[in-house]
């Protein structure tokens, strides 16, 4: 089949939002493609830069969830999630790679708006799909910490003076929550999808409900980026196969099970995501 675009995949999520789901490993990546081909939604396999740092290096896994993402015959894309360098920004694209996410939320704001109009400059002589992020100044935690928002007018001016292609905003969420209690602000939501002429993004959305992400969607959230609830899901059918069968030593038995717990909860977020 063919590789898309993130435009493309946005397009064609909406009227409901777009599922983003963070790849650690191959088993993960074969769950979303094997999920968004069930519910014949598209959906994105983004790699963290933390999970570069992990595997040792972005090649090995870019270039198989590339080709998953080519073969599937659902609407797939790979995206570079949290890249806080231009190296790793140059090594995505190179190995082919159209989505990246730049993240410079660590540096003050006037150095944030410079290294991000930058890249963004950078990736549209490519062809490549610019994410950033605005919270408030501070790191990665600090801008999806519950209190923590964005504001709509420093948003706009943020987009305007960088010219990327999407904006993931401070609404209330948090990273790798494991409970789902996360309080959205929903009037935020709707104020800064009216002020921005760009999608805006969710991180943090496996501590939010389904009923808090429906929400979210239908007040003007474009892209869901999920990863911790992959991972509860792999980790406890990993376990229960463990328990249940102590002697197993081959990981094919016990990782089986959990890329089909994972292909499962992607497929209900997919579903989820859709309306339907």
């Amino acid at each position: 089949m063919t590789l898309y675009s993130m435009p493309e995949l946005l397009a064609l999520a909406r009227p409901g939002g777009l599922g983003a789901f963070n790849v650690v490993t191959l088993e993960h990546a074969e769950a979303i493609a094997a999920a968004a081909e069930a519910a014949e939604r598209p959906a994105v396999l983004q790699i963290s830069e933390n999970t570069v740092r992990y595997h040792g290096g972005l090649k090995p896994l870019a270039r198989a969830c590339l080709q998953l993402a080519a073969d599937s015959t659902a609407a797939l894309t790979v995206h570079l999630d949290h890249a806080t360098s231009r190296e790793s920004i140059t090594a995505a694209v190179e190995v082919g790679v159209t989505s990246v996410m730049y993240d410079g939320s660590a540096l003050e704001y006037a150095a944030n708006v410079e290294s991000t109009a930058a890249v963004a400059r950078w990736c549209r002589e490519r062809g490549v799909h610019v994410e950033a992020e605005l919270g408030a100044i501070g790191g990665k935690d600090g801008a999806h910490t519950p209190g923590v928002r964005t504001d709509p007018d420093e948003a706009a001016a943020f987009v305007s003076a960088t010219a990327v292609d999407a904006l993931a905003v401070a609404v209330g969420s948090a990273h790798a929550m494991h409970t789902r209690d996360a309080v959205l602000d929903d009037e935020l939501i709707a104020r800064l999808a009216a002020k921005l002429p760009v999608p805006l993004v969710l991180h943090g959305s496996s501590g939010v409900s389904d009923a808090g992400l429906r929400s979210a969607i239908d007040h003007g959230m474009a892209k869901i980026n999920i990863a911790t609830r992959l991972n509860i899901a792999l980790t406890a059918a990993v376990r229960a196969a463990l328990a249940e069968h102590p002697e197993i030593s081959d990981p094919r038995r016990y990782l089986t099970p959990g890329r089909s717990e994972m292909r499962r909860e992607v497929e209900h977020f997919l579903h989820l995501m859709s309306g339907r």
